[in-house]
């Protein structure tokens, strides 16, 4: 079987291609306001070098967020285009269960994306990526709070936050989600998109327009 992973949602972009529960090709980049214009080159130079053919894709695994509304909705269509035209299924994960993925000496694992003013997006996962707290749009205290039922955690993410814990910086264990996920049902490829966990700017002015009227 091969399987290909994709995650363009947040800081960095992720391509995998998996063979016989291998990686034989993987390319990471730093996210960019270029990532139309680059994806393409990116996802054809790691087939290439799996020496894949897109064709030969059996599964799509696809991060679909939270982070970058751009980043997510980039690979979410890339992945849904794939899946449609090849007939294959289409796994969603979450960002932030990726990132627990990284191997930390603690009982938890706290992902979190930075947003403004002490708002964040996080989730907490144990090391086997069962769920302790679904991913969530909250702000720092309030995940603070969530903190006192437990112990034995870290933080898992690219920023800094105004607290005293330690901070790791995400490595991706790719294979732990393949494995912890492929035996998921496939979603129907037109429900599949990007999960946000807040409205975006446009939403919002639009719901203000349409309060006004």
């Amino acid at each position: 079987m091969k399987y290909l992973f994709l995650d363009t949602s947040a800081f960095n972009v992720n391509i995998a291609v998996v063979v016989d529960d291998k990686i034989v090709s993987s390319f990471t980049v730093a996210n960019n306001q270029k990532l139309s214009e680059h994806i393409f080159i990116y996802l054809e130079d790691v087939l290439n070098k799996s020496r894949t053919k897109i064709n030969e894709i059996d599964k799509v695994f696809i991060a679909q967020g939270p982070g970058s509304f751009t980043g997510a909705r980039v690979g979410v269509t890339i992945a849904k285009t794939m899946a449609w035209a090849l007939n294959i299924p289409i796994i969603p994960v979450s960002t932030l269960e990726i990132y627990a993925t990284t191997k930390v000496d603690s009982k938890y694992v706290v992902s979190f994306i930075k947003d403004r003013n002490d708002y964040l997006y996080a989730g907490i996962y144990d090391t086997e990526l069962n769920i302790f707290m679904e991913d969530k749009y909250l702000h720092l205290s309030e995940l603070l709070d969530v903190l006192k039922e437990i112990d034995d955690y870290i933080f898992v993410g690219y920023d800094d936050l105004d607290i005293s814990e330690e901070i790791v910086i995400p490595t991706i264990d790719i294979m732990k989600i393949i494995k912890k996920h492929n035996d998921d049902q496939a979603v129907n490829v037109h429900l599949v998109k990007p999960n946000y966990l807040k409205k975006t700017n446009a939403e919002i002015n639009l719901e203000k327009e349409n309060k006004s009227d």
